[in-house]
């Protein structure tokens, strides 16, 4: 795979520059692109565009270039089903994700439809014309101006976190420390560790990347961790799709090993939660062997906590335990009192000296992209609505959110979402209708958190997230299989889900050329 560079702003763009649209996605990041090819292949007549706030193509895979980024699970799951992985490592590196993700853009036209720079702050639901008013905040050469576009369908594919910047706990003593404090999420390209004290403070996906990767370049690395997390090592190549690879045509081949691999995945998830005590010994025991007797286990890789009731953290054909044993990195698990000049203050009274610390300390949770939804005038308070099969959200009519798994592939979800959003478009063309929005039926309770993990991104999160309920279609899954049956092929008219005609006979509103309403 090699990169391309028609991902910047600079990029002809297919659907002109119309702002009346059937679908409009927010997002070019994994799960927008797979939107955009579902929508172009099952729903040829329709126009599409997407919208990304920032200047390039790829989201996720673009924002984070701290070292070592990479995937967190196999990339024949959180690839497409319809473009194979042809990498020979199912574990991947960040910019051959992203290359993969720029190419499938660039092969399938999805390129051309991307209008960067432009950042939806604001829709408005008019059931009286069935459109989303969608108002948007476009820079260019350092100036902001505003755009509106109209459009029949609202597709976000923003993510979950925010983009601006990751969370940061306020420290007693931060402003003290003479050495430089990173987040992950805004990796400065001037900075150097090389022969340099480092201390990463955190224990999950991004703590257990970094500090092997920084490892072999610094003098040492520290994993300063509050509490321990599962960490399991697997290899980075898959040598069964491998095998197949040299003998199958490549898409039989990948859809093949995606098959193994959702259902591998599916099988250890849930041995896991109906044997939680017998997996969390073996995930500590399997860790145990790999880091010698004199390491302690008990200490540092012991969570309070059961497998799978926070994701657990994979590591590389167990790379940071490499770094561990070859004494270029150690882990310490303790309680931060306060930053010095020199380092860390810890609450036991030990001090680790830095010159560099990297705070991997989680997101924040930012949901539709931070944008203020309205429908009819009524603003949409979303952690007050219940989410349908995990996509749509309680009255609110034509809008869909990309939401992946926490225990699997995000990919997989998302796909599953763009198909269910091509097929709901299909039949309200075929009959006559205008507007699908779910709606609670009697004796329907929404009073369950939507995501059942302790993790503290999470918790922290839990004001501003929607709610499900205790069945389905208001029940989250976090299984493949089940929602497979429901979003691919159960029927559409459930006893939730309302199909209408509500776009009252008019003359159409005019789109609106070059709707530029204020520049600051």
């Amino acid at each position: 795979m090699s990169s391309t560079t028609t991902d910047r702003r600079d990029a002809p763009s297919a659907c002109g520059d119309s702002r009346d649209l059937d679908v409009l996605i927010v997002g070019a990041g994994l799960s927008g692109i797979g939107a955009a090819y579902h929508l172009k292949k099952r729903c040829p007549y329709a126009s599409v565009a997407i919208v990304e706030a920032r200047d390039a193509i790829g989201g996720t895979w673009d924002l984070f270039r701290y070292p070592g980024v990479r995937s967190d699970s196999d990339m024949f799951t959180l690839g497409y089903s319809f473009r194979p992985w042809h990498s020979d490592k199912a574990i991947s590196d960040g910019q051959t994700i992203l290359d993969y993700i720029r190419d499938t853009a660039r092969a399938y036209g999805i390129d051309k439809t991307i209008r960067y720079g432009q950042k939806v702050v604001a829709a408005d639901w008019d059931s009286n014309r069935a459109r989303w008013t969608v108002r948007i905040e476009r820079t260019r050469d350092g100036t902001v101006d505003t755009l509106v576009y109209t459009c029949r369908f609202l597709y976000m594919c923003s993510g979950y976190y925010d983009y601006d910047g990751g969370y940061l706990p306020d420290w007693a003593g931060m402003e003290s420390f003479e050495g430089r404090i990173v987040h992950p999420q805004q990796w400065p390209k001037d900075l150097s560790y090389a022969n340099r004290r480092v201390v990463v403070i955190g224990s999950g996906a991004t703590a257990v990347t970094l500090v092997p990767s920084m490892a072999a370049d610094a003098k040492h690395v520290t994993m300063l961790q509050r509490s321990p997390t599962y960490i399991v090592s697997l290899p980075a190549r898959d040598r069964i799709a491998n095998a197949l690879r040299r003998v199958l045509p490549s898409r039989l081949a990948h859809r093949l090993v995606r098959v193994k691999n959702v259902l591998l995945t599916m099988y250890l998830y849930n041995v896991s939660r109906r044997k939680p005590e017998q997996t969390k010994r073996f995930i500590i025991r399997a860790a145990g062997k790999q880091l010698g007797p004199d390491f302690d286990v008990a200490k540092h890789l012991t969570p309070r906590y059961m497998p799978w009731d926070q994701r657990v953290c994979l590591v590389p054909n167990g790379d940071l335990f490499k770094s561990i044993r070859a004494g270029r990195a150690s882990i310490v698990t303790d309680e931060i009192e306060r930053f010095t000049p020199t380092g860390l203050q810890l609450k036991s009274g030990q001090q680790l000296d830095a010159d560099v610390i990297v705070t991997a300390t989680g997101l924040k949770v930012k949901m539709l992209g931070g944008a203020r939804v309205t429908v009819d005038g009524r603003a949409v308070d979303l952690p007050q609505t219940v989410s349908y099969k995990g996509m749509m959200y309680s009255d609110v009519p034509n809008l869909a959110s990309s939401f992946g798994y926490t225990n699997a592939s995000w990919t997989l979800k998302a796909e599953l979402i763009a198909r269910y959003v091509c097929r709901l478009l299909n039949h309200m063309r075929a009959n006559g209708y205008d507007t699908c929005v779910p709606r609670l039926g009697a004796g329907d309770l929404g009073d369950v958190p939507a995501v059942n993990l302790s993790s503290g991104y999470i918790q922290r999160a839990a004001g501003i997230l929607p709610r499900q309920g205790h069945r389905k279609p208001w029940k989250f899954h976090q299984n493949y299989v089940l929602d497979l049956a429901s979003l691919k092929f159960s029927g559409l008219a459930d006893s939730a889900m309302k199909f209408e005609r509500r776009a009252k006979a008019g003359p159409a509103a005019a789109p609106v050329a070059e709707p530029v309403l204020e520049t600051r």
